[in-house]
């Protein structure tokens, strides 16, 4: 693997550094006040809420009650594109927010807070990012979605981790060489899987780097009949021991099909709402991650996704505010990868 390095760039976001975040609790009262609230908001305000898999059970299951949805970043992606509301509220974090507009400019695009940011996109500012491309200019430029307009405008593609390994072999057919941003650990399991040449970007998810190799063996031991399923962003040594490596989508599918009896899950533990829907007497376990002392960067939680909930969703609901805006001149040249993304058909 050829790695970009010495641009990783210190995340001193407060979330990261305080301890474990919690998911938002609702008293019975609250939750029932709250879920009738929003879900008249979007009809007044002609609004579907479409939700990422890591976000809050409840914002999840009143995404799927109001014909909105809950899926991966390319299916949300693909849902808002089709949609006929005016607005779309994107409940995840920013990039996410940032897609939906990219496809979208004639529509309202809220979220329920702009703070919910991404180390992965946080690692490729798009100035350092276009110093580097400008120095190779011969290669093609991939970005993962996890990442900003601005950088999405300087690329070539963009992929998800359920599209990466089709288009990267697109292109590998075509003679192509790779640039590849901003996860390292992605774009390792991409160069080993295809054989392309890719450069590689030196960043990574906080969330899915902490999954530790070791303990995952123990607790294997422990479950000798579970299948291990592996999100492509974690690391070597923990990819190398799945049964199942895949996206979000592709990892609850294998729950729902593999005849096993149990599963230990290396990803987002905000999936287990989705896969316990569909386990039926499947037992589901969390991959270990740093341990007893760890910190919410190693929670297995992601804490921006952790920042949206049933409040700051009414809030933006009743007020119209953390609307997404993008400089025309860039959502036009995002709009060329990201179009890609969409129109891709393996």
């Amino acid at each position: 693997m050829s790695l970009i390095q010495n641009i990783a760039i210190k995340l001193e976001h407060p979330l990261l550094l305080t301890g474990s975040i919690e998911t938002p609790a609702y008293g019975a009262e609250e939750l029932d006040s709250l879920r009738a609230r929003i879900k008249q908001l979007l009809i007044e305000r002609d609004a579907v809420l479409v939700a990422h898999y890591y976000v809050d059970a409840e914002l999840q299951r009143l995404a799927e009650e109001t014909g909105g949805k809950v899926a991966d970043s390319l299916e949300m992606a693909r849902f808002g594109n089709q949609q006929k509301n005016k607005v779309l509220v994107v409940a995840g974090v920013r990039f996410m927010g940032e897609t939906a507009k990219i496809l979208n400019p004639e529509k309202r695009v809220i979220m329920p807070t702009l703070e919910a940011e991404c180390s992965l996109d946080l690692s490729a500012p798009a100035d350092e990012f276009n110093r580097i491309c400008d120095q190779h200019p011969d290669r093609t430029v991939v970005v993962y979605a996890n990442t900003s307009a601005a950088v999405k405008a300087r690329a070539d593609w963009v992929v998800t981790s359920s599209s990466a390994l089709a288009i990267v072999n697109h292109l590998k057919a075509q003679g192509k060489k790779i640039l590849f941003a901003p996860d390292k650990h992605l774009g390792h399991y991409i160069e080993q899987q295809t054989g392309a040449d890719m450069l590689i970007w030196d960043g990574a998810c906080v969330v899915h780097e902490a999954f530790k190799a070791d303990a995952l063996k123990a607790l294997k031991k422990l479950h000798p009949r579970a299948a291990i399923l592996v999100h492509p962003e974690s690391p070597d040594d923990v990819v190398a021991q799945a049964d199942v490596v895949g996206s979000t989508t592709q990892l609850i599918e294998a729950v729902k099909n593999l005849p096993n009896p149990e599963f230990i899950v290396a990803t987002d533990n905000g999936i287990f709402h989705k896969m316990k829907a569909v386990a039926g007497n499947k037992k589901l376990f969390e991959a270990p991650v740093a341990g007893v002392a760890a910190t919410c960067v190693s929670c297995a939680h992601c804490p921006w996704m952790a920042m949206n909930s049933l409040r700051n969703l009414a809030e933006v609901l009743e007020n119209m505010s953390n609307e997404i805006h993008i400089d025309e001149g860039i959502r036009q040249k995002a709009l060329i990868s990201t179009r890609r993304l969409i129109d891709f058909r393996k």
